[in-house]
């Protein structure tokens, strides 16, 4: 991985922006797809692309990251000037507590931290019942409501998890927050600038959806507005390699994911042959990949009159938390699928995947 990539990699995953607060994410965005595209558009909820565009007629490509990362709402402030939360995206409530995090207010950023029970306080009183995220108080150190008040705290206000990013002592693997889904933040931007002197036939449209963590909200406006012929989402999901390989899938370190089925997406045939062809072809790793929960693909691919739509994953570790680890090599892997992918994308090609 060349050093460039790494500091993007740590410059977007340490950026702060949970679902509906991603603002300092589609700046940052913006700011690098202007001078890689013909033009720059933003849709009513957020999303933010940028157009390489063909001949009027020429169909229409979408690669789509979401820069959302899960957090919390503030939703009550206690008589003693803690919080009360709820949770923005899927988090398991046993990782939540005791950790560090960004309060994030009107009139600034302020450091806050989750509340947790010493073991010295459960002592006699049989440990704690079944901890839920709404249970959990959060804490800036503020003596009462009045001040966090005064500090211009309020309801709707977000929290974030405070996180560095750094690479593992063998430097093959990446430590983060937030890599669901800055990685798809990441690996667009690098495949724009790879392809920024391409000629392509077809109109392609890359940049990142809002509001993915909270049911997919973003990839609807987006697929409205620029109406793509086929859909792309790039995204990490879930590793489940940490006992064994064998009957689980995402395993660090064996490639980009090709996920066949979710929830709410079944991989079409010839879309499937299309991407296994481009990866033997040129010698990138890839994986099959099932998984439990959903991406952005899985709301494009029913909408306006039926999009074709697939995933160019990467798999982590610890997703939904303050810390995954990745593999750089998966990375790489992801980022060649996605260049040859569109490389490889005609016009003949495009209407062959729709229409056989």
């Amino acid at each position: 991985m060349q050093e460039s990539t790494y500091k993007r990699i740590k410059e977007l995953t340490e950026l702060q922006g949970t679902s509906g607060f991603e603002d300092d994410i589609r700046a940052y965005m913006k700011k690098e797809l202007t001078p890689l595209v013909d033009k720059v558009q933003q849709d009513g909820l957020g999303g933010i692309f940028g157009l390489k565009q063909a001949a009027e007629d020429a169909p229409r490509v979408m690669v789509a990251a979401h820069m959302d990362e899960v957090g919390f709402m503030l939703t009550e402030i206690t008589p003693r000037g803690l919080f009360k939360v709820v949770p923005l995206g899927g988090w398991n409530p046993y990782v939540v507590s005791a950790q560090r995090f960004t309060l994030k207010t009107k009139k600034g950023n302020y450091p806050c931290i989750s509340s947790s029970v010493p073991p010295h306080l459960l002592r006699g009183t049989g440990g704690q019942s079944q901890v839920k995220v709404e249970d959990i108080l959060f804490d800036a150190g503020f003596e009462s409501r009045d001040e966090a008040l005064e500090y211009g705290v309020l309801p709707g206000d977000t929290i974030v998890p405070k996180v560095e990013t750094i690479k593992t002592a063998n430097g093959k693997n990446i430590i983060s927050k937030a890599w669901d889904n800055r990685y798809g933040c990441t690996v667009v931007l690098e495949a724009l600038e790879t392809l920024q002197e391409e000629t392509l036939d077809y109109t392609l449209i890359a940049g990142a959806n809002v509001q993915e963590e909270v049911g997919l909200r973003g990839a609807k406006p987006a697929v409205t507005k620029f109406k793509p012929d086929l859909f792309f989402a790039v995204d990490c999901s879930a590793a489940d390699d940490l006992t064994t390989t064998n009957g689980t899938f995402g395993h660090l370190g064996e490639g980009t994911l090709l996920r066949i089925q979710d929830p709410g997406m079944i991989l079409l045939p010839r879309l499937r042959e299309y991407l296994l062809d481009t990866a033997e072809t040129h010698n990138i790793p890839y994986q099959y990949f099932v998984s439990k929960g959903g991406t952005d693909a899985g709301a494009a691919h029913t909408a306006n009159e039926g999009i074709p739509s697939s995933v160019i994953g990467v798999s982590g570790r610890y997703i939904h938390t303050h810390q995954t680890m990745f593999s750089i090599a998966d990375f790489d892997a992801a980022r060649e699928m996605l260049i040859q992918v569109l490389k490889g994308l005609d016009q003949s090609t495009i209407n062959t995947i729709i229409y056989g």
